[in-house]
């Protein structure tokens, strides 16, 4: 299981030059830990740090891809700073991405950005929202017809204290664990749920089977606690990457998370085989999109 988890001792955001071991270990769903990095924060970006900041009706603090800031309480002063931090950590993260995975360069779609302020361990939540439990990526009301999802993480404790996941096991061995027991699709569902904006697009059988199996892993509690899995403290200062809808995951604990969040087309990966999408395909036999 630790062949999940891949080391990468950079020092430097921007790659020089970037290596194909990357690419195909991000592609096959690992998690790329860059264990070398770095993110100094001013004394007073040091003051953010508190979970009041983050408004108590939002799950996080977010930048939009306009540079709108939303779930902040601060004043204006702070928001300002705040703002620039996550402005800040976002043009570093696409460095990252950039320079390692430049193939990618020209079609990433840029997602939000999010400051996580509060601890992990207090969310009080129901079991399909629970992000302590192992699971794959889905959005019930976004589809994604297969575009990819990528994320860079970088934990900012300022109090020494780690940011600790889970890592499942390889995608392919997901979908042969619980593709057989999803629900078939419902092309008259989807239409519904379309017509009256639940989903914001007609809901592809990709984008069902997605959902199906983040919540069929979710749900199974004996898998949760049985399956191969690792736990992975990562410290504070250290940045990791992954295709989020293709790495088993679970965030345990921590708190004091930035995220940046991409979104890259599968046709512009450089194994378009190695993709949820594909792999789906190759399980179901037909086109799911």
């Amino acid at each position: 299981m630790n062949k999940q988890i891949v080391d990468v001792n950079c020092t430097e955001w921007i790659a020089s030059p970037a290596q194909d071991k990357w690419v195909t270990d991000l592609e096959a769903g690992k998690v790329l830990h860059f264990t070398s990095l770095e993110f100094p924060v001013s004394a007073f970006e040091s003051s953010f740090f508190t979970p009041d900041i983050r408004n108590p009706k939002s799950r996080n603090i977010s930048l939009d891809d306009a540079g709108n800031l939303k779930g902040a309480t601060a004043n204006q002063q702070v928001q300002t700073g705040l703002r620039a931090m996550m402005t800040r950590f976002r043009a570093q993260s696409q460095m990252l991405v950039d320079s390692h995975f430049p193939c990618y360069k020209d079609h990433l779609r840029l997602g939000p950005t999010s400051f996580r302020p509060n601890r992990i361990e207090t969310r009080n939540q129901s079991w399909r929202a629970d992000d302590r439990r192992l699971h794959v990526d889905a959005f019930p009301t976004r589809p994604t017809y297969g575009e990819r999802i990528l994320r860079v993480f970088i934990n900012v404790n300022p109090n020494n204290v780690p940011r600790v996941w889970r890592i499942g096991e390889p995608f392919e061995a997901v979908v042969d664990r619980f593709l057989d027991n999803t629900a078939p699709y419902s092309a008259w569902r989807a239409k519904t749920l379309n017509l009256f904006g639940i989903t914001k697009s007609l809901r592809s059988e990709y984008d069902h089977l997605m959902l199906q199996l983040h919540d069929a892993m979710k749900q199974d509690l004996n898998y949760q606690r049985n399956c191969p899995q690792l736990t992975m403290p990562f410290p504070p200062g250290s940045v990791w990457v992954c295709f989020s809808d293709q790495a088993s995951h679970a965030a345990m604990s921590g708190q004091y998370m930035m995220e940046q969040t991409f979104h890259l087309p599968v046709s512009n990966q450089y194994d378009t085989n190695s993709s949820p999408l594909a792999i789906l395909k190759r399980h179901i036999g037909r086109e799911l999109i």
